[in-house]
């Protein structure tokens, strides 16, 4: 059995709802039988499958202390992936979580909040040696801010090559109990989330060498390249990430930002909290990714009102 915890130290990051998409996604590409977990106190994913019609996925109730002992009973039940959403910004729950991990994805907004918080969800990631992915959420079309905000992930980590962009039909689809790709199937949020779980279905299929998780069918516009060898063996040649001709068959689509997935051995910066705060202008504003501030015209490094 595969484990997917998603986390994040930042609240309303939208785990909750990623949960139970991937969930769906999994069950609907035939990976299942899918459970889900939720640690999150306020409940809010159990509140969601409650209101479900559809049996599948099913839902495992459990106490966090009891975490490793529910898994080992949905091992022996026969089910293949557990898909575990975690509470944000109680450090110590989420690390008992983590360490059941198989993969760890953590939601992030391209906002300066979120990704400021990401440097603790990472370290709790690496403290228990669990591969990490980050999942661009709730972008915004054609927003710069976005591709800023990849670019700054993959100084930490993995950058899924999918952006998911907030629409009013994503949030809306979780009211009665379904996700976007059973309310709304031919939208573009059904396409991105479907084409998520296809990336973390081939994650997944590297990480545990488990051939018969690889996905049978991938986007041709979604790159094989663009993710990271988890073996001795070289990735497979892929496509572009977002060929022309993809744009040209959906008119509605908006090219992403581009996403640089990091590779290198090493860190770029030797702390990341001070990476990221660094990135996003607490150091030297007039490197400041998202524009020059309103403050930096009316006042100097020392605080003191430029006269014109």
């Amino acid at each position: 059995m595969h484990v997917l915890v998603l986390a994040s130290q930042k609240g309303g990051s939208g785990k909750t709802t990623l949960s139970g998409h991937l969930a769906v996604e999994a069950e609907r590409a035939g990976v299942g039988p899918v459970a889900l977990i939720d640690t999150d106190p306020q409940g809010s994913l159990s509140q969601w499958w409650n209101a479900r019609a559809a049996a599948a996925p099913v839902f495992a109730q459990t106490a966090l202390p009891d975490l490793g002992d529910t898994l080992d009973q949905l091992r022996r039940a026969g089910v293949r992936l557990a898909v575990i959403d975690t509470p944000p910004a109680i450090t110590a729950s989420i690390s008992q979580v983590v360490a059941h991990a198989h993969l760890v994805v953590v939601p992030t907004r391209p906002s300066p909040h979120d990704l400021r918080a990401v440097g603790a969800t990472v370290d709790i990631a690496e403290s228990h040696g669990k591969p990490l992915i980050f999942v661009v959420n709730g972008a915004t079309q054609r927003a710069r801010l976005t591709g800023e905000a990849a670019v700054a992930l993959s100084q930490h980590g993995t950058v899924a090559p999918v952006t998911l962009h907030h629409r009013v039909d994503f949030a809306a689809s979780m009211v009665d109990g379904r996700t976007v790709g059973e309310a709304a199937p031919k939208s573009s949020s059904a396409r991105e989330m479907r084409e998520l779980w296809l990336y973390v279905q081939d994650r997944l299929s590297r990480l545990t060498h488990d051939v018969q998780l690889t996905p049978q069918a991938r986007p041709e516009h979604l790159a094989v390249s663009a993710l990271t060898p988890l073996s001795e063996e070289p990735a497979p040649e892929g496509t572009e990430e977002f060929t022309p001709a993809f744009f040209e068959e959906h008119e509605d689509a908006a090219p992403p930002e581009p996403i640089a997935v990091y590779t290198g051995p090493e860190r770029r910066v030797s702390d990341r909290r001070e990476g990221l705060h660094g990135f996003f202008g607490a150091g030297e504003r007039r490197a400041h990714p998202f524009g020059r501030r309103s403050t930096d015209r009316l006042f100097g490094k020392t605080g003191n009102r430029e006269m014109p």
